[in-house]
């Protein structure tokens, strides 16, 4: 991709791992990006590293952007950071658009689209799927719900970040899709955990193990990418953590019931996450589900 100045102002509200490394990226494209985060030391840090703008409040963030992109935790977080005097939604300029890209309910989408609809600003659910390593390389996948024409408008800006565009639907569809995508994810890295402590229990070495399943048939890209995480956790920074997957799994069971999907391999996921995280192993990356295993793991039977 060649990198060059664009004239679209942008804020990031979120600047954790994946949103400072979104911050870093847009920078890289030429963007003008102002930056937020709850935590100030962490903004103050992104901001610096990458010449970006820092700012005070999510609602002076806003105010300063024609492109709003949010990047946080769970819905809890989320609905805090629009809301209030000082919020995302007080900020934002009629014509404006927020691109959401937290791992959140459908309802919540909801809820946020009516804040920003208000303020005459356009919402768009765009969750992505990879990790912060494709944010450094522009090769997320976003998958996005909402208005076609505000999708097209935002497009140099999701082109610097992503590879694929998915336009999914209406208002609430990106955010579905994204935990439908995760419910995939999950279950493959609770396979992994477990199939990677069998081949160790039976006297296979743990690089040979994994170095079989990453030229197998199993060997789908989240395999490829979480090679250094399962094979050298002490070493590998955490990217997504086994606590967000618990979130992850309760969103997407609660979603499940509302449409009547039938999913069991996710509900004893969403409890052996649960029980890891209250284990002791919630701030760690999901690969330590693996550790989980060989530490001896919970007695969780399969649900009814």
């Amino acid at each position: 991709m060649t990198m060059m100045p664009v004239r679209m102002r942008l804020a990031v509200i979120g600047t954790g791992r994946m949103g400072g490394a979104m911050v870093r990226r847009l920078r890289r494209a030429g963007f003008e990006v102002t930056a937020y985060n709850r935590s100030r030391d962490k903004a103050e840090a992104v901001a610096a590293g990458a010449g970006a703008t820092l700012a005070a409040t999510a609602r002076e963030a806003a105010a300063s952007a024609d492109i709003v992109l949010v990047s946080l935790a769970d819905d809890a977080a989320v609905s805090a950071a629009y809301g209030g005097g000082d919020g995302i939604a007080a900020g934002l300029r009629p014509g404006s658009v927020v691109l959401e890209t937290s791992t959140i309910a459908p309802e919540t989408v909801a809820v946020l689209h009516t804040l920003v609809d208000k303020q005459g600003a356009t919402l768009l659910d765009t969750p992505v799927s990879g990790s912060v390593s494709f944010v450094e390389q522009g090769r997320l996948t976003v998958l996005a719900g909402g208005s076609g024409e505000a999708l097209d408008r935002v497009r140099p800006v999701l082109d610097a970040l992503a590879e694929r565009v998915f336009h999914v639907g209406d208002s609430g569809t990106g955010a579905a899709m994204k935990l439908a995508v995760n419910s995939v994810v999950h279950g493959l890295n609770q396979a992994l955990s477990e199939a990677l402590v069998l081949a160790e229990r039976a006297g296979i070495p743990r690089e040979s193990a994994y170095e079989v399943f990453a030229a197998s048939a199993v060997a789908a890209p989240f395999v490829q990418y979480k090679r250094d995480a399962f094979l050298h956790p002490d070493e590998t920074p955490v990217a997504f953590t086994l606590e967000l997957v618990a979130k992850d799994l309760d969103l997407i069971l609660d979603l499940a019931g509302r449409v009547g999907a039938a999913m069991q391999q996710a509900r004893l996921n969403g409890r052996l996450a649960r029980t890891a995280a209250e284990g002791g192993f919630g701030g760690r990356d999901l690969s330590a589900m693996a550790e989980f295993l060989r530490s001896g793991g919970p007695d969780v039977p399969e649900p009814c």
